[in-house]
């Protein structure tokens, strides 16, 4: 059977296994007729009138009316099926109905939602409705895609299609606002921006909406900062949260700071820790720029650890050469919290980092370990550990967040009473626009229901 496809959201088309069909103008009239009946028969009469545009007072010719609207259909028929195999004859039906003047002809045309547009969209939209955030966008992008100008333009204008056209329009618009909210709760103030836009174009008496674009766009004027996402996960007594700010200033918690296997501190002219990266932060901020209190306080922290090998001064001419394994943790006491120090890429001897998903997942789980037993029940703070200088080239900054997530989520459930209070995942404000955060919140919406 052909593969057949009727687009109404765009100027209307007929395609036949992927190829789109010439029309007559008669034809595409009467095609989009039968459209925006939405699967009911339309008397062959009421044909005649809307599609021939004829005016109330015509007095019809009953053997006339067939015949031009049966050579209309039998084309149409002829291009849905031209291997005559009995599909135009199904999709496009000739009945009898009942009606005030008698029996009368009349054609129904039925389309699958996949072989109609505008169906396959409010089923798209309706099922987005429903939806956790993630799978919502999805949907919802695609369903915006598929409209692509007035919908029914051939029949603007007509009563026959005001109905269908309106009802349709209407869905847009919940679409896109709901496209909108759904951006706003994940912090997409950037992606909701061009949405929020068209909606105030094209409705400038909506105050609401006019409200609301004011509102994003002070705010990405402003740069975002603050709490993104919060979810309270009950039965593991905790919470997960994702942050806009700073590390640094996340008062009255613990702090994950990601290290090479060197656990190298030296900031001087950049060579080996930039100052720009989170170590060297941690550096001039928590140390007062003092390299070699924190050097100390790692050396105390490691001294129970066994070394897996040493470097020779020949191969590594800058930084230590003394080598932990991947998964490493020391614990630092600094200001009254306690830093996390995790050692998940390798630094070779180039003074380059690298680092994979496999150690990065092993540093996690000795992370939370540390963390349940060192870390006095205070939340913990940590950047995307992965995304930085020593990126994990293989993962999108949304994988490596789930993986965050879901990492801590196995931990919680193998810890008890808990590892902390709450995991705070603390983004720059321009990583926010970068990193997709719908998945993470479907992932902690399924966890914690």
């Amino acid at each position: 059977m052909p593969h057949i496809r009727v687009n109404v959201l765009k100027p209307l088309a007929l395609e036949v296994d992927g190829e789109e069909k010439a029309l007559t103008p008669l034809t595409i009239r009467l095609l989009i007729r039968l459209v925006a009946a939405g699967g009911e028969p339309v008397p062959v009469v009421r044909l005649r009138r809307d599609v021939w545009d004829i005016p109330p007072g015509y007095r019809h010719d009953s053997v006339r009316d067939r015949n031009e609207v049966q050579k209309r259909v039998c084309e149409l028929r002829k291009v849905i099926d031209p291997g005559r195999q009995g599909e135009g004859e199904r999709i496009l039906r000739t009945e009898r109905i009942p009606t005030a003047r008698g029996n009368e002809s009349a054609y129904r045309l039925v389309l699958t939602p996949e072989q109609l547009d505008s169906a396959e969209f409010a089923g798209l939209v309706n099922e987005a409705l429903r939806a956790a955030p993630v799978a919502a966008v999805r949907l919802l992008e695609r369903a915006l895609g598929m409209y692509q100008g007035q919908p029914m333009s051939e029949a603007a204008g007509e009563e026959y299609a005001a109905v269908p056209i309106r009802r349709l329009t209407r869905l847009r618009d919940t679409a896109r606002q709901e496209l909108v909210r759904i951006h706003l709760e994940l912090g997409a103030y950037r992606r909701a921006l061009p949405l929020l836009e068209d909606l105030a174009a094209e409705q400038p008496e909506d105050a609401a909406i006019a409200e609301l674009l004011a509102t994003v766009r002070a705010r990405l004027r402003r740069g975002l900062s603050g709490v993104i996402v919060h979810r309270g996960l009950p039965s593991l007594h905790t919470a997960v949260s994702v942050v806009v700010g700073d590390l640094f200033e996340q008062d009255g918690a613990n702090l994950v700071v990601g290290f090479s296997d060197t656990f190298d501190v030296a900031t001087d002219r950049d060579v080996v820790i930039s100052r720009e990266s989170v170590q060297g932060q941690l550096v001039a901020r928590v140390f007062g720029g003092d390299a070699r209190t924190l050097d100390r306080e790692l050396k105390r922290a490691l001294r129970t650890v066994e070394p897996l090998s040493v470097e020779s001064v020949h191969d590594k001419r800058v930084g230590k050469r003394v080598r932990y394994p991947i998964g490493t943790v020391a614990v630092v006491p600094a200001e009254g919290r306690r830093v996390f120090a995790t050692a998940y890429s390798e630094l070779g001897n180039d003074l380059v980092a690298r680092a994979t998903e496999d150690g990065l997942r092993l540093s996690l789980d000795r992370l939370w370990a540390a963390a349940a037993r060192h870390g006095l029940d205070k939340p913990l703070a940590m950047p995307l550990v992965g995304s930085g200088l020593a990126r994990i080239v293989e993962a999108e900054r949304e994988d490596l967040i789930l993986l965050i997530a879901r990492s801590y989520v196995r931990a919680g459930r193998a810890h008890r009473p808990r590892v902390a209070p709450e995991l705070r995942i603390v983004l720059r404000a321009g990583d926010l626009e970068r990193t997709d955060l719908a998945a993470l919140e479907a992932y902690l919406s399924q966890v914690g229901e």
